[in-house]
């Protein structure tokens, strides 16, 4: 019998939710210089951004991203490029629309992105991160690690665990990339990817347990 089977679904929920917490930054929100979406596989994310500069929290609104891990493959066109016109759907001005749409991870986010300033002649101090729920805080320690003498809040669309599954991502896809990027967490620090970022013992307790009945389709060997 499979694992997840076994387990009862209170129990893999219960565990899932530790880990949402804590991939929350919970920062305030703060006028800032430019808010920077980073690429992913959730349009929402898109939505958030436009959201916010719609809200006037920045005069610029900067896409970044090419194909990653769950969008080569599926989508056609650059996760920038797609959000972009989300943007431009809702209401923000072409012209206050920057565009980044080489970069594969979240490292080349940073990078490929203060290229794309430098080439606008663009100095930006406070950025507002916009990264999908799970991401906030690794979003966090990977640009803080890239860019440390930049200010920076993260947030992501406002939604509570059990609303964020739909048809394009299912529970089980977001708890897998859940347990996975916990464990970037605690191992891209020692490799020069991020920060460091303390991990309570019962938010390890719960990534343990996750892992355990088989949500590890995207861990890193």
């Amino acid at each position: 019998m499979n694992k997840l089977t076994q387990q009862p679904i209170t129990q893999i929920f219960n565990w899932a939710q530790v880990l949402w917490d804590y991939h929350h930054t919970n920062h305030k929100l703060l006028p800032s210089d430019c808010i920077l979406v980073l690429g992913s596989n959730d349009v929402r994310v898109a939505e958030r951004g436009a959201q916010l500069y719609l809200q006037g929290m920045a005069p610029w609104l900067l896409f970044s991203g090419g194909l990653g891990n769950f969008t080569k493959g599926l989508w056609d066109e650059a996760e920038a490029d797609k959000f972009a016109k989300i943007a431009y759907s809702l209401g923000v001005p072409r012209k206050a629309v920057l565009v980044e749409n080489r970069s594969t991870n979240t490292g080349e986010n940073i990078r490929f992105t203060k290229e794309v300033l430098v080439n606008q002649g663009l100095d930006p101090q406070r950025f507002i991160v916009v990264q999908k729920p799970f991401m906030e805080r690794r979003s966090y320690a990977t640009f803080k690690q890239n860019w440390p003498e930049k200010e920076l809040v993260v947030t992501s669309p406002q939604l509570a665990m059990q609303d964020y599954p739909n048809d394009e991502i299912s529970f089980e896809l977001m708890v897998n990339a859940m347990v996975g990027d916990l464990q970037r967490i605690k191992v891209y620090p020692e490799l020069g990817f991020q920060i460091y970022q303390e991990i309570p013992e019962d938010v390890w307790a719960a990534f343990e347990g996750l892992v355990d009945v088989g949500y590890d389709k995207h861990l890193i060997s």
